[in-house]
């Protein structure tokens, strides 16, 4: 499952969170600015749990700030 690639929402929910900075979201996150801006940038998956306080701050389900392509989720055979 090396290719997944998670994708998120997140700038999008910071825009209508009154225009939220990415280091408002990191310091309410507890993670710097340059893991908030690898996040939206797709370079960088989060951990669980650090996606849950993500979609806590928006009030908003987790699967709403970050979704994959359900063909990335199946094994493939080699």
């Amino acid at each position: 499952m090396g290719n997944c690639k998670i994708k998120n929402n997140i700038r999008t929910l910071r825009f209508m969170a009154n225009e939220m900075t990415q280091q408002e979201l990191a310091e309410r996150t507890g993670v710097t600015r340059q893991t908030i801006v690898a996040i939206e940038n797709g370079k960088y998956s989060p951990t669980l749990e650090l996606a849950f306080r993500i979609a806590h701050i928006f009030n908003t389900p987790l699967q709403d700030v970050f979704s994959v392509d359900p063909d990335d989720l199946v094994l493939k055979k080699k």
